[in-house]
């Protein structure tokens, strides 16, 4: 949480020193931060943390450890001053509703590096690197952009709905006509490690006065996992479930025939019909499996063949 000790290893954070989130009011000095301990704000930047596994694993074609670092609350002026020199995507999110906009601040080399695996490269980016990006690597950045604004957007529900519209690549923060060097902002900078290679790191700022609009929000207490429920009636819940029951069927054929065959038929006709050694066996309306039509006891019967995998976006 905002302040709390990182778990992060050491070797994977930035060496370079951050201000804390936390902000204590001196005689004659602006408050930076109106939203208080930030509690939520860390807490949906962890569900945004873990979401971004989805989004960069296909993009590196390997395996991505994700996290985010502790909040920092900090004028934008010093937020530039602190980021390392060198090529670098700055790229406005609009905020809707309301008339702010976030930024995703990514390093240009991270951004060559998976524009190269794009285009089957093996993910290596130019050195020394370009002063500017080209139309490609600027459409990659754009694509990173919008493919973030999707779990941003879910990381956020729980506080406020908010859709992320991506704006235009910028060089250089002085190019982001809506803000200015004295803005508060509040940075979530996000670690992404793929196997074997050093940490990148990827920073959504939000200008405090966008965010103001849902500061109710914000300062509402994040409710954490709830304690674990009383055995007993936990067990008896679950015997409750184990007991409801469910229609299983199965299938043989589904045979068509015209509808003047239809109006024809009489008590004695014959619809031939014909399936093949497997059957499905359906609950409810997901596929459990196969089966093997037979008789068991003198009753028909079905001889389960191969189950299928259920995910559990079947029971939504």
């Amino acid at each position: 949480m905002v302040n709390s000790t990182a778990t992060t290893a050491s070797a994977d954070r930035r060496s370079r020193q951050r201000t804390s989130a936390e902000h204590v009011s001196t005689l004659g000095a602006a408050n930076l931060n109106p939203f208080g301990d930030l509690h939520t704000l860390q807490h949906l930047s962890t569900r945004l943390a873990r979401s971004l596994r989805g989004v960069f694993e296909p993009m590196l074609r390997k395996g991505v450890r994700s996290w985010v670092e502790p909040i920092v609350v900090q004028r934008f002026a010093d937020y530039v001053a602190e980021r390392e020199p060198g090529l670098t995507g700055w790229v406005p999110m609009t905020m809707v509703p309301g008339n702010g906009a976030a930024l995703m601040v990514i390093d240009g080399k991270f951004a060559l590096e998976a524009l190269d695996l794009f285009f089957g490269g093996t993910g290596d980016a130019p050195h020394p690197l370009p002063g500017e990006f080209s139309p490609a690597a600027e459409t990659m950045v754009k694509r990173i952009a919008g493919q973030i604004t999707g779990p941003l957007r879910n990381a956020w529900e729980p506080v406020s709905r908010i859709e992320f519209a991506v704006g235009n690549v910028e060089l250089n923060a002085s190019m982001l006509a809506d803000l200015d060097g004295d803005d508060a902002m509040i940075v979530s900078r996000f670690g992404i490690a793929p196997e074997g290679v050093k940490p990148v790191f990827l920073d959504i700022v939000y200008p405090v006065a966008g965010l103001k609009p849902h500061g109710p929000s914000i300062n509402a207490k994040v409710h954490g996992r709830s304690a674990d429920p009383e055995p007993k009636w936990q067990n008896g819940l679950t015997r409750a479930a184990m007991g409801v029951r469910f229609e299983v069927r199965s299938v043989l054929a589904e045979p068509t025939i015209s509808l003047g065959r239809l109006l024809e038929l009489t008590e004695g006709d014959v619809i031939p019909i014909s399936f093949g050694q497997f059957v499905p066996i359906m609950v409810a309306a997901n596929r459990l499996g196969t089966g093997v039509v037979g008789t068991s006891n003198g009753k028909a019967a079905i001889r389960i063949h191969q189950l299928e995998r259920l995910d559990e976006e079947d029971f939504q």
